[in-house]
């Protein structure tokens, strides 16, 4: 079969492409940056490369007619906390048009639990999604799933977050509220044996595992598998202000994803039914195994996909390749060298960099600025990186985002996500013997130069010892 994959460089996307191709599919991706795209290994002949950004009607010309299928994973929440279900309608709607006019048979929507009347904006959006997508000329298969629970997913690395940072927790009343969670592996499962399946055509299903769970209990049941000991107290006073402030300088989501969760957290997300465990012939996971399952993943360094890599995770949001070209017009610059003894030592350093790592010298200079970085809204440290030794175009590392990155050639630029009054870039290219590090900054009017003078200081003894320790 030929089949769209939307949303192909997100955390599903990226679980699910394999998988469908695999199966024998080809498979096209529609990306908003091709930069950001990596063809899995041995498979590049199935899969075929679209750029379509789906609130620009003219971009979605390029798809072709002759598909068979759709998969629609496009999520705007964290993309703006005033508008983004405005996004996600006119991005539905603009879909559907174009579908239309295409062969597809079947879409396929990973969609959220929806079981009061009083919805979250975030669920409110998702049902708004479904109802447009069954407007279409094909067949409609919405799944509607609750907390995901897996390596690098948003409900697992808060949790994460919050179990290892906080032996005590001071926490709000919504820990009390009641989901059902269910495994990365498990939804995969159900997107798969829900493709070109009669029976799932035109209905849509609640999916979710065996346990029926306070989000407390989420927290002392991942304490226990980590043989951690944690004290949870839930009050009643916390406003849903202050909630999302809690969530964000504790864990590593953005301000505005801990708002839109909050909102959400505070409605129960139960299934109504598990027909479709019986109608697919799949048994779903416990909680406790699927945390067992993720937690190996990490341990071993084998994170498929993690939400952070989201452009959207920080405050990019643009193609990475507007980026690539690091400026010097109008830009300060520290720029240092040195001879390396061992080359490829050197890059292993180099690719390892941030995240548990470190950054080799003054970390907790390092730690200070992510702190301060939090404080007036940006990202902070706490996002780490997905793999601890590999590196790929567009994925996070601490408050930077990876533009580009080539082991061979020995090249690696990074941009930042932090609060700057300007832009700036790290990068770091090994020519010969030598390895180049350079800080490139571009200032934003008379604050950005102050700013630029004012951490001047602090270079030499920063920047001069990472090189140092880079090549030592």
């Amino acid at each position: 079969m030929k089949i769209l994959l939307t949303g192909a460089t997100g955390y599903i996307g990226k679980r699910l492409l394999p998988i469908l191709v695999s199966h024998g599919h080809d498979v096209i991706c529609c990306v908003r940056d091709k930069n950001r795209f990596n063809f899995p290994e041995g498979f590049e002949n199935q899969i075929q490369l679209i750029e379509i950004d789906f609130l620009k009607k003219e971009t979605l010309l390029q798809i072709p007619e002759s598909i068979d299928a759709a998969y629609y994973l496009i999520h705007s929440m964290s993309n703006s906390a005033d508008n983004y279900d405005e996004l996600e309608r006119k991005s539905a709607e603009n879909c559907v048009e174009r579908l239309n006019q295409t062969l597809v048979k079947q879409v396929i929507y990973l969609s959220g639990i929806v079981n009061e009347k009083s919805l979250s904006k975030h669920l409110s959006s998702r049902k708004r999604v479904e109802e447009i997508l069954n407007q279409g000329t094909f067949a409609t298969t919405t799944l509607r799933a609750g907390i995901i629970v897996g390596s690098g997913s948003a409900s697992f690395e808060i949790i994460r977050d919050l179990v290892d940072k906080l032996p005590v927790m001071i926490a709000p009343k919504w820990l009390n509220t009641k989901c059902q969670p269910i495994a990365i592996n498990d939804v995969l499962v159900f997107l798969l044996k829900s493709l070109a399946n009669p029976l799932t055509f035109n209905k849509n299903f609640d999916i979710g595992g065996p346990d029926i769970l306070t989000y407390k209990e989420m927290l002392l049941a991942f304490a226990k598998a980590k043989n951690l000991k944690r004290h949870i107290y839930t009050v009643p006073v916390m406003t849903p202000k202050l909630s999302s402030y809690w969530l964000y300088f504790v864990t590593s989501t953005s301000y505005k994803l801990a708002t839109a969760l909050v909102s959400s957290m505070k409605i129960e997300v139960v299934c109504k039914d598990n027909q479709i465990n019986e109608l697919l012939n799949v048994q779903p996971i416990s909680y406790e195994e699927a945390l067992s399952k993720a937690l190996i993943k990490v341990q071993e360094d084998q994170v498929a996909s993690s939400w952070k890599d989201s452009l959207i995770s920080g405050r990019f949001k643009n193609n990475i390749s507007q980026f690539i070209k690091v400026p010097k017009k109008d830009c300060f610059i520290d720029r240092r060298k040195k001879e390396i003894v061992d080359r490829e030592q050197t890059i292993e350093r180099i690719w390892s960099i941030g995240g548990e790592t470190g950054w080799y010298y003054g970390n907790w200079l390092w730690s200070i600025r992510g702190f301060i970085d939090k404080l007036f809204g940006g990202v902070g440290l706490r996002r780490g990186r997905t793999n601890k030794h590999s590196i790929h175009a567009g994925d996070v590392l601490d408050f930077w985002r990876v533009l580009y990155a080539n082991k061979e050639e020995g090249k690696l630029i990074l941009f930042a996500e932090m609060k700057l009054p300007g832009e700036a870039w790290l990068e770091f290219k090994i020519i010969g013997n030598t390895l180049y590090q350079s800080a490139t900054f571009r200032p934003k009017g008379f604050l950005g130069k102050l700013y630029w003078y004012s951490v001047l200081p602090f270079h030499e003894f920063i920047f001069k010892g990472m090189l140092n320790k880079l090549i030592k």
